[in-house]
Order: C-alpha cells, then structure tokens, then sequence
C-alpha cells in the first residue's frame, strides 16, 4: 500500500509538472499573440495617421512643388546639404508637430507609452537613377528614442513638378523623384499592458493550479487516513483476544480457586469481571457512554485493584485511597479508567503500578505511575488517539487495539475532567486525572 502511495505521488508529481509546463507555454504563446495583436493594433493607427498627414501633405506640394523645388536645387547643387535638409525639416515641421501631438496626447491617453521615428532611407532622380543623399535622414522622432523598434514599415512615393496648361494639371517627369521612407516604432509598456489584459486568464490558470495541487493533497491525505485505519481493523481480529485477557484471565483464575474451595470473595470478583466484559464488547460496538449510571461507592477502588492484583500476580500494585464517599460518576466507566491505564503500564513493562485516588476541592483526582520503560516526548500528544499504539521503527512493540488510552480520555472529557502525562524514557510515566463533580 504505501509503495503504491509513493507511486501514485511520483504520477501525480510527473502529471503536474506537464500540466504546468502547458500552461507555461499556453501563457507564453497567448502573450506573443497579444503582443502582436496590441503592435499590429498601433501599427494601424500610426500608419493611417501618417498616410493622412502624406496625402494633406502632398495635396499642398502639388500646388506650391516646395518640396519639389527643393530637391531640385539640392541635385543642381544651387544648396548645400546642410540647406537641403535645413529645408526638408523645415517641409515637414506641421506633419511633425501633427504627430507628435499625436502619439504624446492621444495614444498616452490610451495607455500606450510609444516611440516612434519616421526617416527617408533614400530619395532618386528618376530620369539618371541618381541617388539625393548618402544615408537616411529623421524626419521625426519621438522624446524617447527608439531602442528596439518591434515593428518597422516602409513605404514609397513620388515627387515631380506640375504646372497648369490650358485648365489642366501637366506633370514634368525630368523633376520626378522616388522617396523611399521608413517608419519604426516601439512600445516601452507593452509588458504592463499584454499582462493587464491576460490578467482574469492568468488568475484563472493559478487558480486551477492551486486547485488541482489542493485536491490532490486532500484526497492524499485521506488516502494514508484511511489506509492506517485499514492496516489497524485488519488487526483487530489477531489482537481481540488481548483486549479481553484481563477479564478472561481473572474468571479462570476464578474457576479454578471454586474448584479447589469455597471463597466468599471469589462471586464477587466473577460479577465484577462479567460486568467488565459487558462493558468492553459495549465500547467496542457501540463506541458510546451507556445512559445508566451505577454510581462508584469508597470500596470500589480498592476493589478495581483487587481484581488487578488477582490478575497480575507478579505486578506489585500499591494503592491509596482517600476517597470516603459515593461519586456521580458511573461506576463502569471509572473501572475502565483505573484498568486501562494500570493494563497499559503492565503492557509497556512495569513491574510496580502505583494508584492514588483522592478528593480535591469538588475534583476527583486519579495518579497513575509506574516505572515501566516509558514514552518519548513526540508520543505524548499521540497516545489518546483512537487504534494508535506507540512504534519503535515502525514496528509495535506490544499487543493490542491502540483502544484503552481512547477510552480513557473519552471518558474524562465526556465529565468535563482533564488528563495530563509525564513520562521519561527507561524511568516510567505518570498519568494525573482531575474530574469536577457536584454533591
């Protein structure tokens, strides 16, 4: 059983990882999508920005050819470079200011925090295919620069000087030009954004997660629960016979001293005994406190001894009795107490049992010692639990259901008492009972 715990752990450990490691990728993957998605969303809106911005602007080139003027002095070297793009710049200085208004104001309002530069990789004359400039030149670049542009879009377009003949617009194609142009951008919060919008999916998959792993800790945990109550019932029907040896020991004790000769306290001693048994088959079936009461009387303890020492001859029991009245407490009940912690003591090697029973400011107090081998401190918090009997490697050491110590605290918290242990290895333990009562 416990080996296939362990393989049913390693499965489900191999199992989670691959649900995690799927995921992770889902996750990932889902992110490059909405990254591509939320560039190619802004990527949009520039590029139709931009075009705008081109066709007002070549609207106005085709009635002034400034623009086209320009190039020209530049290629007839009427202007030096410095000039020409003094010029250019100055060509587009609305488009620019329209732009950056632009990206600073409206896309920032969106959220977005975007770089953009805009530049002319080349601009040709036509007619001798000569190149205008040697490298590119920025037409416009946002305050923070563009590092890692993620998305990068060219276009082309055309330049000629027009004039009008006759009502109609003539093109002159020794003028013409073709600009090659170049626009980067990138966004800097595309992180803050991708994960703000997969947040609710994010939450969803840790909770699914956290879900599963609780789950399966839970039904784990059940799991050995109930595997350590099945190994103990499996044992009860080996160690019954233990549970009742008490008793049956004492009535053939019994028997035979009826057989050798008349004993007056040998009747008594048998319906004790009788009354024992009934009383265990009840706590072991019925698991429950039986509604009638026979209340304890003084001789009782003494008696509860008596029946130990008649038992266990060789166990040097020693008894002190102080208390001189009848107690509401059921007289069943206290005899499974004072048994079942002097049986325990006997059960883990004591060779004397000590029992002192007194009356304490309205409290019942019981003492129990014995100088038995004794418990480590980790069982103490362990030993009243219902089927749990003290291990030494794994292994019980001495016969029984793991029920007497059950019983026993059941009993005190059913009369509101309390039970407190002491023990040390290889000197004994002390069990000290105190139970409140009214007259």
């Amino acid at each position: 059983m416990i080996s296939k715990s362990k393989k049913l752990i390693y499965l489900f450990a191999t199992l989670f990882l691959l649900l995690l490691g799927i995921q992770v990728y889902f996750m990932y993957k889902t992110y490059q999508v909405k990254e591509r998605d939320i560039y190619r969303t802004i990527n949009d809106r520039i590029s139709n920005f931009t075009d705008r911005l081109e066709n007002v602007h070549d609207s106005q080139e085709m009635k002034s050819d400034s623009l086209q003027k320009i190039i020209i002095q530049y290629y007839n070297k009427e202007i030096s470079k410095k000039e020409f793009i003094h010029h250019f710049m100055e060509d587009r200085k609305a488009s620019r200011e329209k732009l950056n208004h632009y990206v600073d104001d409206r896309l920032k309002k969106d959220g977005y925090q975007i770089s953009v530069r805009i530049q002319y990789n080349s601009i040709i004359h036509l007619p001798d295919s000569t190149k205008v400039i040697d490298k590119p030149i920025i037409i416009y670049e946002s305050k923070d620069k563009v590092k890692k542009p993620k998305i990068t879009s060219t276009g082309t377009w055309r330049t000629s000087s027009t004039k009008e003949l006759k009502g109609e617009e003539e093109t002159n194609e020794r003028d013409t030009f073709f600009v090659t142009s170049q626009t980067d951008f990138e966004i800097k919060n595309i992180k803050s954004l991708v994960f703000k919008e997969l947040t609710l999916l994010i939450i969803c998959c840790i909770i699914l997660l956290v879900s599963v792993l609780l789950l399966y800790i839970s039904t784990i945990k059940n799991l050995i629960k109930q595997q350590k109550q099945v190994e103990v019932l499996h044992t009860i029907v080996d160690n019954i016979s233990h549970e009742f040896k008490t008793p049956i020991a004492t009535l053939k004790i019994a028997s035979k001293t009826l057989k050798k000769g008349w004993n007056p306290e040998t009747l008594p001693l048998i319906d004790r005994q009788i009354s024992r048994l009934e009383n265990l088959m009840l706590q072991l079936h019925k698991d429950e406190i039986p509604d009638e009461i026979i209340a304890v009387t003084p001789e009782d303890w003494d008696f509860f001894i008596q029946d130990l020492a008649f038992t266990y001859p060789q166990i040097d029991f020693k008894s002190e009795n102080k208390v001189s009245e009848i107690l509401p407490f059921d007289k069943n009940l206290m005899e499974t107490v004072i048994k079942n912690l002097c049986e325990n003591s006997i059960k883990y090697g004591a060779s004397a049992v000590s029992v002192n029973t007194n009356i304490l400011s309205q409290h019942l107090e019981i003492k129990v010692s014995d100088n038995g081998q004794g418990m480590e401190s980790r069982e103490l918090k362990n030993i009243f639990e219902k089927f749990y009997r003290i291990q030494s490697n794994n292994i019980h050491n001495s016969k029984g259901l793991g029920l007497g110590l059950y019983f026993v605290k059941k009993i005190i918290t059913s009369y509101h008492g309390k039970i407190d242990v002491s023990s040390q290895l290889g000197k004994g333990s002390t069990f000290k009972i105190s139970i409140p009562y009214e007259n």
